[in-house]
């Protein structure tokens, strides 16, 4: 719990990723994706249930063994490639309806931290805010972003009186990095999103903002852990 409101965080994991198969179970650094997830749940202080939503009863069952409750399965129309991803949350909070805020928490970003999920939680209690969801820094400015009109001319996405000619210059822009989100649950069912005017931002480091989509994703978080494990050894 935080301040007296109860937390349930839920890891959605369908079993038909189409970019990498069967991609929530796949091996990275020694253990399947969604475990590195679970792990840093498991020691958040805030939490007060983790549930992994799934269609997928191998995946379940995976979840299970490190520790992960899979209190149902997901109804198969709920795990399509075209299912909004709000709709499994909202499947969760009609069968577990008694929690204040809902949080997601995506298995796609295995380097996020529990100090990142706590620390999230802390920043949307302390701003009074309905919802918030992490962010981070993106290092590709919309300022120097161009769509090609019908004779390929450089047309600015931005379009501005005072162009920004140097990097230095220009304001800081934030992505969603997709590693968490989490929102009042009344206002998720008013809203049936996480996003809208009323959200806010939590800003997560870059290095820790890596969403697995594809296989040159596994390797390059497989790298950074290895990386991680031996300086942690020296």
């Amino acid at each position: 719990m935080i301040e007296n409101k109860s937390v349930l965080a839920i890891i959605p994991a369908r079993g038909g990723s189409k970019g990498v198969p069967r991609k929530n179970i796949r091996d990275l650094a020694g253990k399947p994706l969604i475990a590195w997830t679970i792990e840093e749940a498991q020691k958040s202080i805030y939490i007060d249930r983790l549930i992994l939503s799934t269609d997928d009863e191998e995946i379940a069952e995976i979840a299970r063994n490190w520790g992960c409750e899979v209190p149902f399965l997901r109804p198969l129309e709920l795990a399509q490639d075209h299912t909004p991803g709000i709709d499994p949350v909202l499947h969760a909070m009609e069968t577990l309806p008694e929690y204040d805020y809902t949080m997601l928490l995506q298995p796609t970003s295995p380097l996020r931290l529990s100090e990142d999920i706590d620390a999230c939680l802390e920043h949307c209690i302390k701003q009074s805010a309905k919802a918030c969801v992490s962010v981070t820094v993106t290092d590709k400015s919309p300022f120097w972003m161009y769509y090609l009109a019908e004779s390929s001319e450089l047309q600015p996405i931005i379009k501005t009186d005072r162009p920004v000619l140097r990097r230095q210059d220009a304001p800081d822009v934030y992505v969603l990095n997709g590693a968490i989100y989490v929102a009042k649950s009344d206002w998720i069912k008013q809203n049936r999103t996480y996003l809208n005017a009323e959200t806010i931002g939590f800003v997560m480091p870059k290095e820790r903002s890596i969403d697995i989509d594809a296989m040159i994703d596994f390797t390059i978080v497989e790298t950074i852990l290895k990386e991680t494990r031996l300086q942690e050894e020296k």
